[in-house]
């Protein structure tokens, strides 16, 4: 996720890939699709909540712009970490949680864990049946988490374009392509412009998100 120091402080050189979240909940709660959770959500206002990793982090605005986009009232219960996060929505203490596919599908195959709706662009290969966002009709509710290689700002052009390019190329490699989509990583090429304007765009996008939400540092 960027923040505003990105801009000033680090040149972007490389996404190495996005990494589709999915919402999950326990099966318990008897939700079988993303309508039926919603339905029962707006059915009692504040009676939901969700985790995430943390105040402010990818997987709470993840949520946020889910929320925001379905219209429902949930509680944020932050938590430390991502077994963690996951524990309390298998419990039962948590109503949701977007959590990457790569690390909540041994899960949901083990049926511990139902998947309701991916929040990508696309529906992931892992579970074809799941529905996107914005397929289910949830209009600007999909967040992008993904990872990417920086340096430091000011670094020489040369140095840039070298980077780039032998991770670009190494990144093409069949072993490589191999390891990342086991972790359930989605390639995203760009060149280092282009991974510099999507950046201090997803920048201003978080800041309105963050304000429209009422998010604070803890």
């Amino acid at each position: 996720m960027a923040t505003p120091s990105s801009v000033h402080d680090l040149s972007a050189i490389i996404p190495l890939g996005s990494l589709p979240t999915v919402l999950v909940t326990s099966p318990d709660r008897g939700f079988k699709t993303i309508d039926e959770f919603v339905v029962a959500a707006k059915a009692k206002p504040g009676s939901f909540n969700y985790t995430s990793t943390g105040i402010g982090n990818a997987t709470h605005l993840n949520a946020e712009r889910f929320r925001a986009s379905a219209r429902i009232a949930a509680v944020h219960i932050p938590v430390k970490s991502g077994p963690e996060a996951l524990t309390e929505v298998m419990s039962g203490r948590a109503d949701f949680y977007f959590c990457p596919i790569g690390t909540a599908l041994p899960f949901i195959r083990d049926g511990k864990l139902r998947s309701l709706v991916i929040s990508a662009p696309n529906r992931a290969a892992e579970l074809p049946d799941v529905p996107t966002t914005a397929e289910a009709g949830f209009v600007d509710a999909d967040y992008a988490l993904w990872i990417g290689l920086f340096t430091p700002a000011k670094t020489p052009r040369g140095i840039v374009d070298r980077l780039h390019n032998e991770i670009a190329n190494t990144m093409q490699s069949a072993n490589v392509r191999g390891k990342l989509a086991a972790l359930g990583v989605v390639p995203m090429p760009m060149t280092p412009e282009q991974f510099g304007a999507r950046v201090r765009d997803e920048i201003a996008s978080n800041e309105t998100l963050v304000r429209a939400a009422g998010i604070r540092p803890e």
